[in-house]
């Protein structure tokens, strides 16, 4: 093949290739979600045990779970109707969330279930931590039950065990080894 030939060849495509690339134009800047609540975990003996940070959704809360000095292995989380993380035990968090008629524990509880405080295992590492997003569908900020920041509060329960989203009345998840209260996130942005 002639040179100049070979050239045309190799530079046809790099000029298409940068006109390409010239003729794309990034995508409109999406907002980024300011969190609404956070909930600091404690372990039962005081330290620190990581954060929760909670977004709302149109169609839900995303929790974002940032967890630290767990036990490595699955552990049962919960939301608790009460937003109080008094030792020994945490008892002091009272029980799930429920609706407004209660309903049995268990996200695979085909037999009425699953309560409002029900949400999905998390997995610790053999370095204690756990990072995770869990998803609250069909619920609000509003909702009865369900307002992080109401008069008596909302806590965020960590268990030993793996919930098996199924047995009363918490899924044979064990003791409660790590509890936060939700409060007010600081805002970054001004509101509009």
């Amino acid at each position: 093949m002639h040179p100049s030939r070979f050239l045309a060849c190799l530079a046809f495509p790099l000029a298409v290739a940068c006109t390409t690339a010239q003729a794309q134009t990034p995508p409109p800047s999406t907002p980024v979600p300011e969190p609404v609540a956070t909930a600091a975990l404690k372990a039962t003996d005081g330290s620190d045990a990581g954060i929760v940070t909670a977004y709302r959704g149109p169609l839900g809360i995303l929790l974002r779970v940032e967890g630290r000095g767990w036990p490595a292995g699955w552990h049962g989380v919960h939301l608790h109707s009460v937003g109080r993380c008094d030792t020994p035990g945490f008892t002091s968090a009272g029980a799930h969330v429920n609706h407004t008629e209660a309903r049995p524990h268990g996200l695979l509880n085909a037999a009425g279930g699953p309560d409002l405080g029900d949400l999905q295992n998390i997995w610790a590492g053999a370095d204690g931590a756990a990072n995770a997003e869990v998803y609250l569908a069909g619920s609000g900020l509003g909702m009865r039950g369900m307002d992080l920041l109401d008069s008596d509060g909302l806590s965020f329960l960590v268990h030993a065990n793996a919930d098996d989203h199924i047995s009363q009345p918490i899924g044979g998840a064990g003791a409660r080894i790590a509890c936060g209260v939700f409060e007010a996130a600081a805002r970054t942005t001004p509101p509009e």
